[in-house]
């Protein structure tokens, strides 16, 4: 016989498969007819746009190109010159048991460039690429919330707090302007394009969110008089992203992804540089629950026939920023008057923990520095690498959680002295969501089995084993807590010791 139940639904989000991949994108660039050919490469730089992904028989495929700037010397005059390309790729990781019905997520950061001169019209590149993959469903899962009809059912309930998913959602960004150069400059050619999505905000309104964040360019350029410059510019992002029936209270997961970027000279306008940048903008919406879900169930007086699941979630307790000063000192001897065109900043988070009260960072700041040199060729570059610890108090954190988080510089500044000593000012922001990993035991079908009619019968001793509860000891033995506890003496139901007789009222048929 099926017994008559109150039910409630979940959306719950699962994680199936979650690594971190490198992926290495290797080409050929062939060098523009109008350009002078190679003597040797000085530096390269690159912005990775992705195109497509999607999730097919267990791999996700990832089409997408890196963005290249190559600075190199000309053979012809010897004279500094660049060379703006685009290296496509397409790359397939394995997921394990995924399926293209589930959600993914890939977040990918360009660790370095390799450029090798094959010869004077062609460079063989390598690009070193860190792929962070994440595959989730975002299942249904029906539960029972309550029984009717009958009351010799003993019921184990827990409070569970989980975030059910209310919607997906994404749209396409255009941020665009002009970003002016000295007006006694002639554009002659780009030389490096740095961008970095900063300042990531968001707002709540009627049935949509409003993703808002600034797109930090810095443009490294070379003049017609063959002068190396540097200018920076702040473009606005901002779009909207249709979320039905969302309100202040939910839990928005917004990431950012670059699609193309064009950036040439403004046709519009002399001395100015126009910069166009394709974003993808995705939105994850929960909403925050709290539930008394049935974890178990008996009769002392019925056999019962119960269906059940384990469900494991992780949860977003909690949404923070972080922001974290670092300052160092950095000796470039070569460096000439001074003249330092672009620093190249990239970070790395290597380690992350949750300790008691605590959050502890552990990373790496990788800098390209690009200067002025007294070398034949002008221009020099020097790579760096500074190690770094950032640990925060954070209260009711402990080592049972588990953190995702993005890094970012927000900020950077460098002062050069006489003496080639580079005071470095680095302002990096942590965007970290707090997950907790929540386990239950979803039931979603009771039945009778049989009936009967019952008398205290007898009783039997038992002594308490390591992991025994008064829970399961009355379920195994067909009694009930209350009366255990009441023929022991039992005060805290939650507390009985290993090797501890009990008194156990047993009931019969």
């Amino acid at each position: 016989m099926q017994v008559e139940t109150n039910k409630d639904r979940l959306c719950i989000n699962q994680t199936i498969n979650k690594k971190t991949e490198n992926i290495m994108v290797e080409g050929d660039v062939i060098v523009p007819d109008i350009k002078p050919d190679i003597l040797n490469t000085i530096h390269s730089s690159g912005t990775i746009c992705v195109y497509k992904k999607e999730l097919i028989d267990g791999k996700i495929r990832i089409d997408g190109c890196i963005n290249l700037y190559i600075i190199y010397l000309a053979d012809a005059d010897e004279n500094v010159r660049s060379l703006n390309t685009t290296l496509d790729f397409t790359k397939m990781v394995n997921m394990g048991n995924s399926n293209k019905d589930m959600e993914f997520n890939c977040d990918l950061k360009l660790r370095d460039i390799e450029c090798r001169v094959l010869n004077g019209r062609k460079i063989n590149i390598k690009a070193n690429v860190d792929a962070d993959l994440e595959t989730y469903s975002n299942n249904q899962i029906e539960f029972i919330q309550d029984i009717q009809g009958i009351k010799d059912i003993k019921l184990l309930d827990k409070p569970v707090s989980v975030n059910s998913l209310m919607m997906n959602n994404k749209t396409k960004i255009f941020a665009k302007d002009t970003i002016n150069m000295e007006d006694s400059d002639d554009l002659a050619e780009i030389m490096g394009v740095t961008i970095k999505i900063i300042n990531k905000d968001k707002k709540i309104s009627y049935n949509k969110v409003l993703a808002k964040a600034d797109a930090c360019v810095d443009i490294m350029y070379l003049t017609a008089n063959n002068k190396i410059r540097n200018v920076k510019g702040v473009i606005p992002i901002v779009g909207f992203i249709d979320i039905e029936n969302i309100s202040e209270g939910n839990i928005c997961d917004i990431k950012y992804e670059i699609k193309n970027i064009k950036i040439k000279p403004n046709s519009a306008s002399e001395h100015s540089i126009y910069t166009e940048i394709e974003l993808e903008v995705a939105c994850a919406v929960y909403e925050s629950k709290k539930i008394n879900m049935i974890q178990d169930l008996y009769s002392p007086t019925f056999d019962l026939k119960v269906n059940s699941k384990n469900i494991e979630a992780k949860c977003i307790k909690e949404n923070l920023k972080n922001n974290y000063k670092l300052q160092e000192k950095q000796l470039i001897s070569e460096i000439n008057d001074g003249k330092l065109y672009q620093v190249e900043v990239m970070p790395i988070i290597t380690n992350q923990k949750v300790l008691k009260d605590k959050i502890l960072f552990e990373g790496e700041i990788t800098l390209d520095f690009i200067f002025e040199s007294n070398t034949t060729q002008g221009i020099s570059t020097k790579r760096t690498v500074i190690p770094f610890t950032n640990e925060f108090e954070k209260d009711g954190v402990n080592s049972n959680l588990e953190l995702s988080s993005n890094i970012e510089i927000i900020d950077q500044n460098f002062k050069v002295g006489s003496d080639g000593m580079i005071d470095l000012n680095l302002d990096i922001e942590f965007d970290i969501n707090i997950l907790d990993n929540v386990r239950m035991n979803a039931i979603d079908s009771v039945e009778i089995d049989e009936s009967r009619v019952q008398k205290i019968s007898s009783i039997i001793i038992y002594f308490v084993k390591q992991g025994d509860t008064l829970w399961e000891i009355a379920k195994r033995f067909k009694s009930t807590v209350e009366d255990i506890a009441q023929v022991n003496g039992i005060e805290d139901v939650d507390n009985i010791n290993i090797g501890m007789q009990l008194f156990i009222p047993r009931y019969v048929a």
